[in-house]
């Protein structure tokens, strides 16, 4: 299988930086060190593998972890047809990722989205700044912990 053989050659390039891989129901999934990240994604873009898509990256809040944040982000191949989920684990104290701008234009908003709704920061992002919420806005409203009916301070409408 295919999505064995990508896994297998992550984990012999990267034996430090590939904590786990594994391929639930057909689905590719490596999760690695936060600070491989740099390392494997140029190893990715190039042949044989061809990710050259960046699908979507998101975040997922773990409250009772150690590490609080999971990133997690989705390639796809063109040339080979297939998908590779990444996964990262990020501490709260230490909320931050390095960017990957530099490799796909599409990840500038969806990091820009992670750090407004999850207030995960992107190392070497050229514009990191909210999204959704007003500059006013306090906290970052997808963590499970923030306040259900919390109310904002009301902005000014514009003219």
């Amino acid at each position: 299988m295919e999505e064995t053989t990508i896994l297998e050659a992550l984990k012999r390039r990267f034996p430090k930086g590939v904590v786990d891989a594994s391929a639930p129901l057909g689905d590719a999934t490596i999760v690695i060190r936060k600070d491989a990240l740099l390392e494997i994604i140029p190893f990715l873009k190039e042949k044989p593998y061809e990710f050259a898509m960046l699908l979507d990256l998101t975040c997922v809040d773990y409250p009772e972890r150690a590490e609080r944040f999971e990133m997690v982000y989705h390639l796809f191949s063109l040339a080979a047809n297939r998908r590779l989920r990444i996964k990262l684990s990020v501490p709260e104290d230490a909320a931050v990722v390095d960017s990957l701008v530099r490799f796909w234009k599409n990840a500038d908003w969806l990091e820009r989205e992670v750090f407004d709704m999850f207030g995960v920061r992107f190392a070497g992002h050229p514009d990191l700044r909210r999204l959704f919420m007003n500059d006013g806005f306090v906290g970052h409203p997808l963590r499970k912990d923030y306040p259900l009916r919390k109310r904002q301070p009301m902005i000014p409408l514009r003219k």
